[in-house]
This record gives C-alpha cells, sequence and structure tokens, in this order.
C-alpha cells in the first residue's frame, strides 16, 4: 500500500461518520403511516375564553410587561451603578439643554417648547421603556418633519385665525398670534403620533421597523440632514426668509436664502462660523481622547454659556442679530389640543411616528446586544406611543432617541435610564429657574450646534463604495431614498423609499436563480406565486432541457410522416392489384402484414416482429430525460396561481413520459397545497419526497428494469 493511501485512510477513520440506513419515503407514506395528527377540538370561544382568562400570574406579568421599571428598580445596585448614571445623567443633561433649545427652531416652534419636550418624554420613557442607553428626547429628523408639516399648515404669510386660536397657547405668553398657532399644529401632531404609537404597540405591529432596512434610514436620514443644514443657513447668514414644505422645498429655500445674500449679517455670520468651527474641533477631540477622557468636553453647552454672555456684555439685537427671545418661567398648565386640525396631519403623523420607531428600535438594539440584554419591540412602541401622547397636553412636540446623546449617556457609563431620569430633571431645573438667562441666546449659536451635530449623518456618505461593491439593489435603495428625500420632502421622499425597496423584493424573487444538477435536480431560491411562477416553469424548460410542447410536435410530426409512408405502401399494393386484374389473373390482395411480403421478394421478411404505424412512434422515447426532481428545500410558500402552474406542468411533462417528483416540501408548503386541492385521484401525494435522495432513489428505481415488481 503506498503511503500516500495508508494517510488517507487514517484521516478518514479519524473523522466522525454518518450513516443511515432506512426506506425510501414519500408524503404518502408519511401521512397515512407515520404522521398521526391530532385533532383541535378546542372551539373558537373555548380559545377566546383562555386568551382573555385572567389570573394573577397573567397580571403580574402583564404589570411587568407594561411597566419594564418594575423589573430593574427593585433589584437596583446602587453602589454599584449610582454614581456612574450621576455622572451620565449630568453629561447627558448638559446636551440635552441647548440641543432642546436648538431643535425646537427646526419644529418652527419657539425654543421653550424644545425645553418642555426635553423633560415630560423623558421622564415617562423611564418608567415605559425597555432600553437602558437611549437619550430620548428632541432629535433633529422628527423635529424638521414636525416643521415641515407646521410651515405648510401655518404658513409665514397666514394672518388670520379660527376663533378659538388661541385655546391652548395665548399671546400673554409672548407668543405672537402665528407663533401659537404653529404651537397648536406642533401639539396635535404630536398627539396624533402618539396614538398611532401606542395603537401600532398593543396590535404587536413592531415589525413594521423591518420594512426600512438600513440603507433607506441612511440614505433618509442623510437626506434629512441636507434638508436641516438648509433650514439653518438664514439663521447662519442672519437674513430674513420665508420656510417652504413640500415636493422641492429644499431646491425653493436654497434659492431663496441665496437671494437674500447681500442682506447678510455679518455679526451673525461671524459669531455662527466661530460657533461651527469650536464645536467640530470639540468633538474632534472628544473622539480623538474619548479613552483618556472621563467625561466628553461639553461643546454644546460652553457656546451656549459663551454666546450668551456675548450677547449680553454686547448688545447683539443692536446689531440685528436674531435671539431666543422670551423663555416663560415655569411649567405651563396642561391643555387638551385642537383636534380640529388633525384631519391634514395623519399622512404626517404616520410618517413620524414610523421613523421615530424606526430610530429608537435600532439604536436600542445595537446596545441592547453590546451590553446583553433584550429589548422588545412592541413595549418600545407603546413607550413611545405614551410618552409623545401625554406629553403632548403639556405643550410638546414628537420625540424619539438622539444618537448623539445616547453616546454621551452611554461613554460617560450610564447603566440604566435613572440617567435620563437625572437629564430631565436638569432641564426642569432650567425650566423653573434660570430659563431667563438664556433669552439673549443668538439663533445663529442655536444653528451652529445643530449643524456640527449632523456630522455623523453626513459621514454615511461613505455607505456608498461598499454598496457599490457588495450589494448594488442596496446601493440603489439608499440613493432613492436620497434623492427622493431631498426633492421630495421628507414625508412623500419616505414614501418613495419605501415603496423602491418593497419593489426591489419583488424584482429579486421575480429575478432569482435557478440550477440544474445531476441531470435531473431543479433547484431554485425563490418561492412560487403568482408574480415569478411563469418565470419557474420556463426556466425549468430551459434548464432541462426538455419542452413537453415541443416534443409533442415532434411526436406528432412523427406521426404525420408515418401516416404518409403507410400511405404511400398501401398506394403500391392497389397498384399490384390492378396489375394483377389487367393479366386476367386471379390474385388476392393480402393484408400487409403477410403476403405483402411476398409481394415485395421478401424484403421486409426480418421485420416480422417489429412494431408498425403509430405504434412504433409512441414507443420511441422522446426524451433522454425520464425524470425531473424539484427541489424546494427553499420554498416557503406557494399560492393558487403557482400550484396550478405546478400541477400543470407535471400533466404536461407526463404526457410525453417524464416524470416531474417534488422534494424537500415543508410542512407548511404541504398544509398550503392541501388546502389549494393540489392532490387528486391523478396526481397523488407520492409525488411528494421529504429529501432530495428520497426522490432520487425512487426514480432510479423506477427507471431500472423489473422496478414495477420491485416497488
Amino acid at each position: 500500500m503506498e503511503p500516500e493511501e495508508a494517510s488517507a485512510q487514517e484521516d478518514a477513520g479519524s473523522r466522525l461518520m454518518l450513516r443511515v440506513e432506512r426506506p425510501v419515503y414519500d408524503e404518502e407514506f408519511l401521512g397515512t403511516q407515520l404522521l398521526h395528527r391530532k385533532q383541535n377540538s378546542t372551539s373558537f370561544r373555548q380559545k377566546l375564553a383562555d386568551k382573555f382568562r385572567c389570573s394573577s400570574e397573567r397580571a403580574k406579568a402583564a404589570a411587568l410587561s407594561f411597566l419594564p421599571i418594575l423589573t430593574w428598580l427593585p433589584s437596583y445596585p446602587v453602589k454599584q451603578y449610582l454614581l456612574s448614571d450621576v455622572i451620565s445623567g449630568l453629561s447627558t443633561g448638559v446636551v440635552q439643554l441647548p440641543q432642546g433649545l436648538a431643535y425646537a427652531l427646526l419644529a418652527a416652534v419657539p425654543p421653550v417648547y424644545g425645553l418642555y419636550s426635553s423633560f415630560y418624554p423623558v421622564l415617562l420613557y423611564t418608567f415605559f421603556g425597555t432600553s437602558r442607553h437611549v437619550s430620548m428626547g428632541t432629535f433633529a429628523v422628527v423635529s424638521l418633519m414636525i416643521g415641515g408639516a407646521v410651515v405648510r399648515e401655518v404658513p409665514d404669510n397666514m394672518v388670520t385665525f379660527p376663533a378659538n386660536a388661541s385655546n391652548s397657547c395665548s399671546t400673554d405668553e409672548g407668543l405672537s398670534p402665528i407663533n401659537a398657532r404653529r404651537v397648536q399644529v406642533a401639539v396635535v401632531l404630536t398627539t396624533m403620533v402618539g396614538i398611532i404609537q401606542f395603537v401600532f404597540g398593543l396590535l404587536r405591529f413592531g415589525f413594521v421597523a423591518i420594512y426600512l432596512t438600513e440603507p433607506l434610514v441612511r440614505g433618509f436620514t442623510t437626506a434629512a440632514a441636507v434638508h436641516v443644514v438648509i433650514s439653518q443657513l438664514k439663521y447662519l447668514l442672519g437674513v430674513k426668509t420665508a420656510r417652504f414644505s413640500g415636493p422641492l422645498s429644499a431646491i425653493y429655500s436654497v434659492k431663496e436664502v441665496f437671494s437674500q445674500i447681500r442682506q447678510t449679517n455679518i455679526p451673525s455670520l461671524l459669531l455662527g462660523l466661530s460657533c461651527t468651527v469650536f464645536l467640530y474641533g470639540i468633538k474632534v477631540l472628544n473622539e480623538r481622547f474619548k479613552k483618556n477622557l472621563p467625561v466628553p468636553i461639553p461643546g454644546e453647552i460652553i457656546v451656549v454659556i459663551v454666546s450668551t454672555g456675548v450677547s449680553y456684555g454686547i448688545p447683539l439685537e443692536k446689531y440685528n442679530v436674531s435671539i431666543v427671545g422670551h423663555i416663560p418661567s415655569g411649567l405651563r398648565a396642561p391643555a387638551i389640543p385642537d383636534f380640529s386640525l388633525a384631519l391634514n396631519l395623519i399622512p404626517d403623523a404616520f410618517a413620524v411616528a414610523i421613523v421615530g420607531f424606526s430610530m429608537c428600535i435600532s439604536l436600542s438594539k445595537t446596545f441592547a446586544l453590546k451590553y446583553g440584554y433584550s429589548v422588545d419591540g412592541n413595549q418600545e412602541l407603546i413607550a413611545l406611543g405614551l410618552c409623545n401622547f401625554l406629553s403632548s397636553f403639556f405643550h410638546t412636540f414628537a420625540i424619539t432617541c438622539s444618537m448623539s446623546r445616547s453616546l454621551v449617556q452611554e461613554s460617560t457609563g450610564g447603566k440604566t435610564q435613572i440617567a435620563g431620569l437625572l437629564a430631565s430633571l436638569m432641564v426642569l431645573l432650567v425650566v423653573l429657574a434660570i430659563g431667563f438667562v438664556f433669552q439673549p441666546l443668538p439663533q445663529t449659536a442655536l444653528a451652529a450646534i445643530i449643524i456640527v451635530n449632523l456630522v455623523g449623518m453626513f459621514k454615511q456618505f461613505r455607505d456608498i463604495p461598499p454598496l457599490w461593491r457588495t450589494s448594488k439593489i442596496e446601493l440603489a435603495i439608499w440613493l432613492v431614498s436620497f434623492v427622493a428625500s431631498v426633492l421630495l420632502g421628507l414625508d412623500y421622499g419616505l414614501l418613495a423609499a419605501v415603496a423602491f425597496a418593497i419593489i426591489t423584493v419583488i424584482y429579486r424573487t421575480q429575478r432569482y436563480k435557478v440550477s440544474f444538477s445531476g441531470g435531473e435536480i431543479f433547484h431554485s431560491n425563490s418561492s412560487i406565486y403568482f408574480a415569478n411562477s411563469d418565470r419557474y416553469v420556463n426556466k425549468l424548460k430551459e434548464k432541462t432541457g426538455v419542452n413537453p410542447e415541443e416534443l409533442q410536435a415532434a411526436q406528432e410530426a412523427k406521426r404525420k410522416q408515418k401516416k404518409k409512408e403507410n400511405k404511400e405502401k398501401n398506394s403500391s399494393i392497389k397498384i399490384c392489384a390492378k396489375v394483377y386484374e389487367t393479366e386476367d389473373a386471379t390474385q388476392e390482395v393480402v393484408p400487409q402484414s403477410q403476403e405483402m411480403q411476398e409481394v415485395r421478394n421478401g424484403e421486409l421478411e426480418d421485420k416480422h416482429g417489429e412494431p408498425t404505424s403509430e405504434e412504433a412512434v409512441f414507443l420511441e422515447p422522446l426524451s433522454s430525460v425520464h425524470s425531473i426532481i424539484l427541489d424546494w428545500t427553499a420554498v416557503n410558500f406557494i399560492d393558487s396561481v403557482g400550484a396550478k402552474a405546478i400541477k400543470q406542468v407535471i400533466k404536461e411533462y407526463a404526457s410525453v413520459d417524464v416524470r416531474v417528483v417534488i422534494a424537500g416540501c415543508n410542512r407548511t408548503v404541504l398544509d398550503e397545497l392541501n388546502m389549494l386541492q393540489f392532490f387528486s385521484e391523478e396526481l397523488s401525494t407520492n409525488v411528494v419526497f421529504p429529501s432530495v435522495h428520497d426522490a432520487v432513489l425512487r426514480c432510479q428505481c423506477s427507471r431500472s428494469p423489473g422496478a414495477s415488481s420491485e416497488a
């Protein structure tokens, strides 16, 4: 024995071997002999009663699910977690305060409403949320979507209002009539967003976020960053321009800003650029030295304090620099939103609800995966819904989690939502006691804070080269989401992006890959339904090289040719008979299979035993392929159109003596086939096999000599 062969045998002997010996199974045998399903005798009424039966265990589980704080607060490790949560909460609050003021500008409401939105929802999320690390509150994308709806409903040139325009926002609070109306629109929109999210959570619709794929969300948020920057240009330049909403609003806004470029306020521009450069430098330092810094440098609060101090020392209002203005002290009394404004806001409410939840759940799952705990998507919907709905009665606008603040909360050691609670209490302190300090804060400084916080979103342009190399379809989703959202606006852009993403799914199911291996196994990686059943059948015929229609046509041509040949032979017999009659000889014309062979001088004598006429045509094999195995391992579902197509193709192949069987079909698809009445007396369940190997063995056995007796 050669050394190589010996070593190969040793390697084979050292490996684990699996040998299975069993009969070949088909679905007919499995269904009648092995699988005995228990009949479910439970009625619908009993199921409904069991569903709503109340017990102490169920009540406790429902309470813990609805109020997740009850699961972790009783066992909160004070010594290990409290100090970290306090440091994290104070650090996050320092960032949340200026962002709340800034993002209110995006929502087209006065800055104090950004502070309200940074307190009430954050406080509520502590009780209802399941994520330990996300920082709830104002967020640029959601604030901009709200601002778009607000400006559309209450444009700058709107001067007349209904009689109840001041029900919830009176002008004695320092608000102009137009700002009071805009606050009402933002509040009722937030109420509707909360209702939608809460209802979706109760209906267990947490899965809706899967339709917002990562490329779609990243393209959408990048487009939102473009809209945000464009909206802040007027504050940075210190010019007065109208706000636009709807399709092409970004183009109109840029055109409007550049038309006023000569009116640029130089002090506002210089201050804004200085704040922008400083904040960007702080962001770079925090990123580079994040391992060495105990807490990130609070660039935003430094900018707020310094620019406010500059505004105090140098009255910037004299130089026409826009400032925050009046900030009322204390919290406002709750009020019922004006639901007469709700009808036009329904599409906006759905868009904001879905985008807000998508942002929240994606970031929550990222932190949960990193720190080894789980988040409940449905409970997150309920938590967001309650935060938005209940807070809206206290004059807030819609919120979600912020990536920048969440990273601050996580990097400074935050362990639980106690950190978020402390951050909200810091905002409350400002609202109650020192809010008036920020009244001279220049709006250009807030614009700088907003723009610098979007740097991370603009870095998403780096997605394009990797997507080009890995998945051009996902690249197309990213680009369509970005372009549509920039040109059509965030609401219509999101709708267009989701529609395009769904179209790509349909395209993939129609353009699936198929293979034909072993001369008889046909495999495809897609389910079979109305949109791709025709392509499945066409690819089957193409890959196997067996087209029943063509074979039947060839068979018909052979049959006609044989008839023609037989007709010529019969005519020659008649000619011979006439010749005999003219010679006055009494001869008898006998059938072709006997004496005709003697007439032709014994020419066909040795072909006596061969089939003649049409019999020969039908006994000849029409194709070298005798069996085709449809590998349905990857098939997840089939509809009525797909079932009819498969049934028809099985019959077509049977007409040309090619047997088609199905292998690897899961129980769900089998149940669907039974419901669709796929099986009948002509097509029984013995054409379905649990594995490809079973099907191959049965097909080989059917072709071998004596197969019928063995079977």
